[in-house]
């Protein structure tokens, strides 16, 4: 099963969430806790006893301020026995509640200048301990100032008041879920590029580089180290190349000499031996073609149907000597730009393939897209057509071929920008079809 390739989601978006979240409670708790340990002075009143008080204040027809019973002021009452409180609107009316502290006197008059504040006396049990808060009753706007059910900020608050950090967190989320991808593909816009650059290297385009122009710093030492990578492939290709050219080259000579002494012996025997080393020469010779292949290209447009008329020319002697015979059927004038020498290869190559394989009858056609051998041999089979275009593959063992033939012409059209496919003759041998995407 193949492994899905790891995404930068998780350590972009969700990791930073999960910290992020942890960061804001370490935060907020450790703030609750200093204020929970700075404030050690005792019990507050409950400040949810002002919104009670506040619905149980009414106006008697004079105009005075008056409490109604409400049951929420009686489940206060049952709740707080030494509850009591003072209401006072803005007017300075005023009524009040229980036993109000003789300390709090002098806030009577005054309490429609407060608003907001928590009283609290220094020891228990906190009899003095009041609320002052601003509210909306059936009489209008009131201050309560007001003492009731006790409470202090415990462990319970502590992790209510955490409750906070839930908002918080759900934009940092949305927020890291929209721009965080943004983000990184504006920063990873460069790895894009330099994906295309990568995608045009072949072994026919060598000496290629990506570009570190565009990616961020912490990925250039993989540009980098790709770049290295490519320099020393295409170095220990060169070496390849130039030891094959070479050995190529020095196998001429020798070559040349022992095919015309054996072409000279008096000997049958020896003279028997002359189709080996022209198998040994054709070899060499199409070593050296496939060195050629790495040279600069002569580009230029050129007609195909004169090049095949004259390749077929050049060949018919030779055919007409080992009793076979070729035709060149016109069924179309393309013109194609690349290199005229390597185009006479391949449609040098395909038609002695022909020959070598048992066709008696060669046709060399052009149409308007490329050109195509056919011969009337027992045929390639279908399992086969792929493999005969590998190097030394040869489609019979015992077969006189070098096995680069169709290699080398596969080479040559591919690097025209072209492909070379293998059908069935309708009389039953092979047609070895090349076609051009600039013809």
């Amino acid at each position: 099963m193949t492994r899905k390739p790891p995404s930068l989601k998780r350590p972009l978006i969700i990791k930073p969430l999960i910290f992020q979240l942890i960061t804001l409670l370490v935060v907020c708790t450790f703030f609750m806790a200093l204020a929970l340990r700075m404030d050690s002075g005792g019990l507050y009143t409950d400040e949810a006893i002002t919104p009670v008080i506040a619905q149980a204040i009414a106006r008697d027809p004079a105009g005075n301020l008056s409490i109604s019973q409400t049951p929420e002021l009686t489940g206060l009452q049952t709740e707080s026995p030494d509850l009591w409180f003072v209401a006072e609107d803005d007017d300075g009316r005023n009524i009040s509640f229980g036993d109000i502290p003789s300390q709090y006197a002098s806030l009577l008059g005054r309490m429609g200048d407060l608003s907001y504040a928590h009283l609290r006396d220094r020891s228990s049990p906190y009899r003095l301990s009041a609320v002052i808060r601003r509210e909306t009753s059936p009489a209008g706007p009131i201050t309560i100032l007001g003492h009731g059910k006790l409470t202090g900020v415990s462990l319970v608050v502590l992790l209510a008041s955490n409750l906070v950090v839930v908002p918080i967190f759900l934009a940092l989320a949305l927020i890291s879920l929209i721009i965080t991808p943004w983000i990184v593909r504006r920063a990873l816009a460069g790895v894009h590029k330099i994906a295309k650059e990568a995608e045009q290297i072949d072994e026919n385009r060598r000496g290629r580089r990506l570009s570190e122009d565009y990616v961020p710093t912490e990925i250039a030492p993989l540009v980098r180290a790709v770049n290295d990578a490519l320099r020393r492939l295409d170095e220990g290709y060169e070496r390849q190349r130039r030891f094959i050219a070479s050995a190529a080259h020095e196998l001429r000579t020798p070559i040349a000499i022992l095919r015309m002494k054996v072409e000279t012996a008096e000997e049958p025997s020896t003279r028997k031996l002359g189709h080996d080393v022209a198998r040994l020469s054709n070899l060499a010779e199409q070593m050296l073609d496939i060195q050629r292949l790495d040279a600069e290209k002569n580009d230029e447009n050129f007609e195909l149907v004169p090049l095949a008329r004259r390749v077929a020319a050049d060949l018919a002697p030779l055919l007409i000597a080992s009793e076979r015979t070729i035709e060149v059927q016109i069924e179309g004038t393309p013109s194609v730009r690349g290199d005229v020498g390597a185009i006479e290869r391949v449609l040098t190559n395909l038609i002695q393939n022909a020959v070598e394989h048992g066709g008696r009858h060669v046709i060399l056609r052009v149409f308007a897209s490329g050109f195509e051998v056919e011969d009337d041999g027992p045929g390639i089979p279908p399992e086969e057509r792929q493999r005969v275009f590998e190097p030394f593959h040869r489609l019979r063992p015992r077969s006189t071929g070098t096995g680069l033939g169709l290699n080398l012409v596969q080479q040559i059209v591919q690097r025209h920008e072209g492909r070379v496919s293998i059908l069935t003759a309708p009389g039953g041998g092979t047609i070895v079809r090349a076609e051009f995407t600039s013809a």
